[in-house]
């Protein structure tokens, strides 16, 4: 699996891969996380964490171009088990929370894809959120995927350039609710 991470005090970060055994030939997983520190408590940023689908802002250049537009979303999030439909224009995923531990970390997993990405199969994401001082929350905003898209020295920076770009959608999107 390969990880890359965007942070504060760092630049991209890729840990290891792994090249997963399906009935796809070549399928290789690999995680992304973007971390954000935001000056407020961490029940408050908890509260104004959001979808992707749910935000009304203008969407970043890389998105527009490799992602599809978002329409919305509907279902339960904020129990285990429950169930979102995200939809996009040209189709649809259903995510599911997997866990979630108030004002620390909330996790789901995709459990049904019916949109093209460009030889990618989300896998599922999460949100950790740690204390750093009495009023500071560092969020860190992970996705997981399988890609088919080689050489993995060029796509998998694209990749995680895009997915970069999708963090920081969301977390200016959480940002402007706090």
């Amino acid at each position: 699996m390969q990880q890359y991470s965007l942070q504060p005090e760092k630049s991209w970060e890729v840990r290891h891969t792994t090249q997963i055994h399906s009935s796809r030939s070549r399928e290789y997983s690999a995680s992304v996380t973007t971390y954000q520190d935001f000056f407020a408590a961490p029940g408050t940023v908890w509260n104004a964490l959001m979808f992707y689908e749910e935000i009304a802002e203008d969407r970043p250049f890389l998105l527009r171009h490799f992602l599809p537009t978002p329409i919305g979303s509907q279902g339960c999030k904020s129990t285990i088990g429950g169930e979102v439909k995200c939809q996009y224009v040209g189709g649809h995923l259903i995510k599911r929370v997997t866990h979630i531990i108030r004002e620390q970390n909330y996790r789901f997993e995709i459990t049904q894809q019916n949109l093209a990405l460009r030889g990618i199969r989300l896998l599922g994401g999460d949100y950790t959120l740690r204390v750093q001082s009495q009023h500071c929350t560092r969020v860190a905003l992970a996705t997981h995927y399988a890609s088919l898209n080689c050489p993995r020295w060029v796509f998998g920076r694209l990749e995680a350039a895009v997915c970069h770009s999708f963090h920081r959608s969301i977390l200016s999107a959480i940002r402007s609710n706090l």
